[in-house]
């Protein structure tokens, strides 16, 4: 039974594919690609909100615990709002939008594009990407070129990219040429968070790694076990290519943590960072239930430094390089909650989509149940990923780095819960 109230083919049906290509094509190669998918997401919903929500309406079992963590983290910031005089509504503009990505996930439940369009996406968006940096490391000269965005963050989604297009590789397992172009795309986003120098991606890929190898042997395929052991193996020779730097970005970060314990100065990358996460120990103490605006957080940091308790480098940044310290010094224990559940949440639900067809006994996997494998483990992996990105940077800081985690978990959610009525669909006309 088919309750998609689109019909295939129309106008509608296609914009929204168009939609779901160009949302990981446009992100790292223009300045506002991010913001605009958000935005034209939202409209689009707004043109069919009866048919979407008629589309969203029998998933709720599996999303609810997804959607309740996006809320809270919303009734989080309202309360931030309502009970710090100093904090002005524009705190609630991320969370909220951030909420209203569940327009994405409505509307591939609505039209069921293909999910190949996501694929297409995102290896067009990693391959142009790495160009784009290139061109300003080696023509411009920029030491750590980051595009639109500051180089970490760019880094960080082009890892993103990366990780997506190697699971989107394992839906063409059975097809070498159709596997090369999202393999491809796994390269050219190694390779560009390479480019910027970023090194918070390092753990992000250790622990991709374990996940590729935990559920990747459950598709019995020897073309996935290569591409997974060659991608990885690629990463690991960049730290014998003097080019790269990356030997010596490892070496300069074990000294600045020796000379930081040693009490030397914390002028560089990572000793600024260890005097950060120093100073938010003051600040979660003093305020450890909603904690501190944001710019009150910097000013108690400026009185520890006058203080003598922290070194001057800590006025410089932003924020406190890390999304777990972030979340309890301008939110307290509930902000901590809602970090927490935005990522576990989101994390538990694939991991059931996953498992829903892989321990249904079958092996190899079914065709039915092998639909659900890729957008689940690429879910997993961007949720996996923005955690690891979050020990050493605060990522959900910028509107865009939350608005790219949250568009690319409500549409695999979508895709993941399209490939679960497809397979009950198939269960059914096998039962008959």
């Amino acid at each position: 039974m088919n309750n998609n109230p689109i019909e295939i083919g129309t106008p509608m049906q296609r914009l929204i594919g168009v939609l779901v290509f160009l949302f990981p094509f446009l992100s790292l190669i223009t300045p506002s690609g991010i913001g605009f998918s958000s935005i034209v997401f939202v409209l689009a919903f707004l043109c069919v909100p009866r048919k979407a929500w008629q589309a969203l309406r029998p998933h709720w079992p599996d999303i609810r615990w997804v959607v309740a963590a996006f809320v809270f983290n919303l009734l989080v910031a309202l309360a931030c709002v309502l009970l710090r005089p100093e904090t002005d509504l524009r705190y609630l503009d991320k969370p909220a939008r951030m909420l209203m990505g569940l327009s994405a996930a409505a509307l591939v439940l609505l039209a069921q594009p293909q999910r190949a369009t996501l694929w297409w996406g995102v290896t067009a968006g990693a391959v142009a990407a790495l160009p784009f940096v290139a061109w300003q490391r080696i023509v411009d000269g920029v030491l750590r070129p980051g595009g639109w965005l500051n180089p970490i963050t760019f880094g960080d989604l082009a890892l993103c990219l990366c990780l997506v297009a190697l699971a989107a590789a394992i839906d063409y397992r059975h097809s070498t040429r159709k596997a090369i172009l999202p393999a491809l795309g796994a390269v050219a986003g190694l390779a560009a968070m390479i480019v910027t120098g970023t090194r918070g991606g390092w753990v992000a890929l250790a622990l991709a790694a374990i996940l590729f190898l935990t559920y990747a042997r459950l598709l019995k395929s020897r073309r996935v076990r290569l591409l997974v052991v060659g991608s990885f193996a690629l990463f690991a020779s960049t730290f014998f290519i003097p080019a790269t730097g990356m030997a010596q970005r490892v070496g300069q970060g074990i000294y600045d943590v020796q000379t930081w314990m040693d009490g030397g100065s914390a002028f560089t990358n990572v000793g600024i960072r260890l005097e950060l996460w120093s100073g938010a120990r003051y600040l979660i103490e003093e305020k450890p239930l909603f904690g501190r605006d944001p710019t009150a957080v910097r000013q108690e940091l400026r009185r520890l430094v006058d203080e003598g308790k922290l070194q001057d480098v800590v006025l410089a940044p932003d924020h406190l390089h890390n999304d777990a310290l972030q979340a309890m010094a301008t939110g307290g224990v509930f902000g901590l909650a809602a970090w927490i559940g935005i990522l576990a949440a989101p994390f538990a639900f694939f991991a059931r989509a996953l498992g829903r067809g892989a321990y249904r006994g079958e092996s190899p996997l079914s065709p039915q149940a092998a639909q659900m494998f890729a957008p689940a483990l690429a879910g997993m992996l961007v949720v996996l990923s923005y955690f690891s990105f979050g020990l050493t940077e605060v990522i959900f800081w910028s509107l865009k780095g939350s608005m790219f985690y949250t568009l690319m978990v409500f549409l695999l959610m979508g895709f993941c819960l399209n490939a679960k009525a497809a397979q009950v669909n198939s269960d059914n006309k096998h039962g008959q």
